[in-house]
């Protein structure tokens, strides 16, 4: 593990101005940041993003509505949202996977397919613009040369799990590609919750003159899963698996409501299953990138990216179908050299990215199978972003290096939503549409400033000053609190600047140690909360809210064999000046926990591999996974509890000796190992008040459904990995 991205101050005058360009997509300097290396998780089941971003700290995730559909929140980030990821920007290979709009989703996100994944924590938007007010993830694909032939693996286990994984890579001359193929389906741990998907990515990288380099990237995803309801605590403490839920009449089912006829009249009961929920989604990324040097300290680099995301989900008493697809170009200089007798780095260069689609919404039926009825909605939207940054790092002395950077940026959303109402019973043919438009346009400045002291070989210490910002989605703009369509164009940026201080100490080889503490301050935080329609969100901007804490990683190799490592993040974000409004009545939320977030969560492995002798290769470690219990509700009444975990893994490694085949890597892993009951997902609810005008105490708010989905019983995993020459 790689702490603080705070690279030797030499590098600034050693570097080519391209690999100070690589640098800056993956690990800025001056940024507080982590790398999660390969090693970490090659030994391991990989299913998720779940199974290899928990050995960051500052890095929550939480199961969002599919298989690998995870919610990643920096530094709380994401954790207000009800599903997907939002607040943070994410990259593939350099390549933006972030659309226009603000979405990431982490179904394309098979681990397999990486060497590292870099993470960038705190507000961004200087370098990586719109949405960064979270930071930022890095995902680096393995390289073809260091594939060099061909990798199988498999892996399977409890609930049906099975996965099959292939790699191929190669480098021949100027020319390197790989290719990387997965197919991973299971039955799930929770009724109506099987699944399928299937991955393809493709990077190749050509070098055409000894100035020009072409890179072309590929990801496509398919996805088809069944999904489950989300629950009330209550309901989740009768039946947190939804075991036997057949029919309504079982306890603690999730159900969902739906007109008989599709579209008003009466409504019948139905649980998931019998209702038969899914999600049907196609993703597919293109991008291409050319790289020229104009000499030998100043590269140009232009890309561009097509990105579609294209849906059919009926989650719900709602089926949203949709083609979403985006388009996304950039261009930017990089310089090294000297300013004014320092080593520099200097950045510049703009963007320009867009999407335009037109997303419907119809009624689910109760004839099973998720057969719709007539249309409930209908949005049309443009999400378009232009914009410059500028950076500039000096090396003021050789054990300083000052960096300083800015982002300006105009987002113009454009929305049409259109609401369908049948007032007449059971007569499709009268229909009353409620047509509200909205074409908002946002300006944002985002600075930055950092500095890296670097004293010694062993001591790093970094600080920095820094903005970030986020526009609101085009959705946000047409639903009330009631969950109705309405108008709710009043909604601003959110922006936060933040403060880092830490330091990285690695006295020798065997111990690293990484530590930094940090304060935001938001204003116009944009915050989403559940409403009375089920699946229905409402966004507001809360005025002003604080979030602080303390990240901490460490490596300590303490014999021959042996090594602990640990990652832990400390939590403390509040509501400085929210008033909200719930009917006529209004509460004060100032000094309240923001709902969704846990103050603590911490991730530690001890292991041990054998390093020499007849049994080399042959290893294991413990690990525990601690989440602290958090406020579901911006009231502070309800707690989702906490939990802890243990996983026990035992892997085998050795390299082979054959014509053919080049190495075998085998493992075994018990996740859960306790069998413990507890929530890996809870999205926040909406407080209500009764006649009198009093909040309702948590025993009511228990009941309310729509929050939580159970993380898995004991799981045992198994697989083994083949690499061909």
């Amino acid at each position: 593990m790689r702490a603080a991205a705070t690279a030797p101050v030499a590098a600034l005058v050693r570097e080519t101005a391209t690999a100070a360009r690589d640098r800056l997509l993956q690990a800025p300097n001056g940024q507080t940041a982590t790398t999660i290396d390969r090693s970490q998780f090659d030994n391991r089941p990989s299913f998720s993003v779940t199974d290899v971003l928990r050995d960051s700290p500052g890095i929550s995730v939480k199961q969002g509505n599919g298989p690998r559909d995870v919610g990643i929140s920096i530094r709380g980030s994401n954790a207000r949202n009800g599903f997907a990821i939002r607040n943070i920007v994410i990259f593939d290979d350099g390549f933006p996977v972030t659309q226009p709009d603000g979405l990431s989703r982490s179904d394309l996100i098979d681990p397999h397919a990486y060497s590292a994944i870099d993470v960038i924590r705190g507000p961004s938007s200087a370098l990586y613009g719109n949405y960064a007010t979270g930071g930022a993830l890095n995902f680096r694909t393995r390289p073809g040369g260091s594939i060099d032939g061909a990798e199988y693996g498999v892996e399977g286990g409890s609930f049906g799990y099975l996965s099959n994984y292939l790699t191929v890579g190669k480098k021949v001359g100027t020319f390197e590609a790989s290719l990387f193929a997965s197919d991973a389906r299971g039955d799930g741990f929770i009724t109506n919750s099987w699944f399928n998907t299937q991955t393809v990515n493709f990077l190749a990288t050509w070098q055409a003159t000894p100035d020009d380099r072409f890179t072309v990237k590929l990801i496509d995803n398919e996805l088809s899963t069944r999904l489950p309801l989300r629950l009330s605590l209550n309901q989740y403490n009768l039946n947190p698996y939804q075991a036997g839920c057949i029919t309504a009449a079982v306890a603690g089912c999730g159900t969902v409501s739906l007109f008989n006829n599709g579209f008003n009249g009466t409504k019948s009961t139905l649980t998931a299953l019998q209702a038969g929920l899914n999600r049907d989604d196609r993703r597919t990324i293109v991008g291409g990138r050319w790289e020229h040097d104009f000499d030998n300290t100043t590269t140009w680099r232009n890309q561009f990216v097509f990105d579609d995301r294209n849906i059919s989900q009926p989650t719900g008493s709602t089926s949203a179908v949709g083609d979403y697809p985006s388009y996304n170009f950039s261009s930017d200089i990089t310089k090294r050299g000297e300013l004014f007798g320092m080593a520099s780095t200097s950045l510049l260069g703009a963007w320009y990215n867009t999407l335009s689609a037109s997303g419907d919404s119809y009624n689910v039926l109760p004839s099973g199978d998720a057969a719709v009825g007539r249309l409930q909605s209908n949005l049309a939207s443009t999400t378009t972003n232009y914009g410059v940054r500028a950076r500039q790092e000096l090396q003021l002395v050789p054990t300083v290096t000052a960096i300083a950077g800015i982002g300006w940026e105009t987002t113009q959303l454009k929305g049409v939503s259109t609401a369908y109402a049948y007032p007449t019973l059971n007569n499709p043919n009268v229909v009353v549409p409620t047509v509200l438009g909205a074409s908002p346009q946002f300006q944002n400045t985002a600075p930055e400033f950092a500095l890296i002291y670097r004293p010694s070989a062993e001591w790093t210490w970094h600080a920095r000053v820094a903005t970030g910002y986020g526009t609101p989605q085009v959705n946000n703009l047409f639903v009330l609190p009631s969950g109705l369509a309405g108008n709710n164009t009043a909604l601003q940026s959110q922006t936060n600047v933040g403060y880092d201080i830490g330091a990285d100490w690695t006295p020798n080889r065997s111990l690293t140690l990484s530590a930094t503490a940090f304060y935001e301050f938001f204003n116009n935080e944009i915050v989403s909360q559940a409403t009375p329609v089920a699946g229905i969100s409402y966004s507001f901007n809360a005025p002003h809210s604080e979030h602080r804490g303390v990240e901490f990683a460490g490596r300590w190799a303490f014999a021959e064999g042996w090594e602990a490592k640990i990652a832990y993040t400390r939590l403390d974000e509040i509501y400085t000046d929210y008033t909200e409004s719930i009917g006529a009545y209004r509460f004060n939320r100032a000094g309240n926990q923001i709902p969704g977030i846990s103050p603590n969560e911490l991730t530690a492995r001890v292991g041990y591999d054998q390093l020499r002798g007849a049994l080399t290769g042959l290893g294991g470690f413990v690990e525990l996974v601690w989440k602290d219990s958090f406020y579901l509700d911006n009231a502070n009444l309800l707690k989702a509890p906490g939990y802890d975990l243990v996983n026990l893994n035992l892997h085998y490694k050795t390299d082979l000796q054959s014509d053919y085949l080049r190495q075998l890597s085998v493992f075994f892993e018990i996740r859960n190992l306790f069998d413990k009951t507890y929530i890996a997902s809870a999205n926040n609810i909406a407080n209500t008040v009764n006649a009198a005008g009093v909040q309702n105490p948590a025993s009511i708010l228990a009941g309310t459904s729509g929050s939580i989905y159970a993380g898995s019983p004991r799981a045992f995993v198994g697989g083994m990995k083949i690499a061909f020459r």
